[in-house]
């Protein structure tokens, strides 16, 4: 006769683990109050999770939008571990933003931004540091010169004829129009960052939108940073690792193809070309290799994917 245990042996500890963490909380929760620091209002919480429950019945701006109606418009929210400070008003925005921008400047640290650029050696997910602010110096010196930015013009003009002949040729049938204007600003990135509309930028662009869930998401591993064991039980983490692996072999294609026919010539290059300059010129005070150069280039092309990609700048 088998005798049938009250809990599997999975949900035992599981049960465990949640009592495990809710006494670590607590413990952490006496330690911080010695430390007192006035936060904004905030909804009630439970423990471990904080204020995670508030946020998983509808959309996280509407959850927010909800919560805002109720405690204000700044308000305090504990996400696992993490601390954040929502801010919903003008004036708080341009506060945050603007006047206290230093403070405000480091960005959340997460998995798909560690994996995907390259332990945060681009620009935009980079800390608030001397290297960040080297590399915002090169890209409005050298990226981002009027010189530069007229050198591109022609490559505009070009995509846009090209837009139009391909509008004119529909000879009235119905076309999608949201399908093509991604396609004229993704050559324009393209030929921009690397030169050329490359023949791996289908690959390119499935990899920006596998990366875009995986980044704007809530994974369990970034609400928990001091839970190693939830960094290696990351599913994603280990499909981020192969997509990168993936985009190490375009991106290293493309940088050693640039190498071979590097002219040099200041003015004329490509976003690509500048970056290969300045690693090659040996004055940084912070020297660039290349997965700066892979994350800097990946970054740029993927915000811009993104906005493309979720149909905000053209649904027609």
């Amino acid at each position: 006769m088998e005798i049938q245990m009250p809990f599997s042996f999975t949900t035992l500890l599981l049960f465990s683990s949640f009592i495990f963490l809710l006494l670590v909380n607590i413990w952490k929760k006496s330690k911080s109050e010695k430390n007192y620091v006035k936060l904004p209002p905030s909804p009630p919480k439970l423990p471990v999770i904080g204020h995670l429950h508030h946020l998983v019945d509808a959309l996280p701006h509407r959850a927010v939008t909800r919560l805002n109606q109720k405690y204000g418009p700044i308000l305090h929210l504990q996400l696992g571990e993490v601390s954040a400070v929502v801010i919903s008003t003008r004036d708080a925005a341009k506060e945050v933003l603007k006047d206290q921008d230093p403070a405000c400047a480091d960005k959340p640290e997460s998995i798909c931004s560690k994996i995907m650029w390259y332990d945060y050696k681009d620009i935009i997910f980079s800390p608030y540091n001397q290297y960040w602010r080297q590399m915002r110096k090169i890209c409005i010196l050298e990226l981002l010169s009027p010189k530069n930015v007229r050198s591109f013009g022609f490559i505009r003009q070009d995509e846009v004829s090209r837009l139009v002949e391909s509008l004119k040729s529909s000879s009235g049938e119905t076309i999608n129009l949201t399908q093509k204007v991604f396609a004229f600003t993704s050559s324009i990135t393209c030929r921009a960052a690397f030169g050329e509309v490359l023949r791996d930028r289908d690959t390119l662009i499935a990899l920006f939108r596998k990366a875009i869930p995986m980044g704007g998401g809530f994974e369990l591993a970034d609400l928990f940073p001091s839970k190693k064991l939830l960094h290696l039980l990351s599913w994603n983490k280990y499909k981020l690792l192969r997509m990168r692996s993936e985009l190490d072999i375009i991106l290293d294609r493309i940088i050693e193809e640039h190498k071979l026919k590097q002219s040099g010539e200041f003015g004329g290059e490509d976003i690509l070309d500048v970056l290969l300059r300045m690693m090659n010129n040996g004055e940084l005070e912070f020297p660039i290799g290349n997965d700066n150069i892979k994350a800097i280039v990946f970054v740029s092309d993927f915000r811009f994917l993104k906005l493309i990609s979720q149909n905000h700048m053209f649904r027609f």
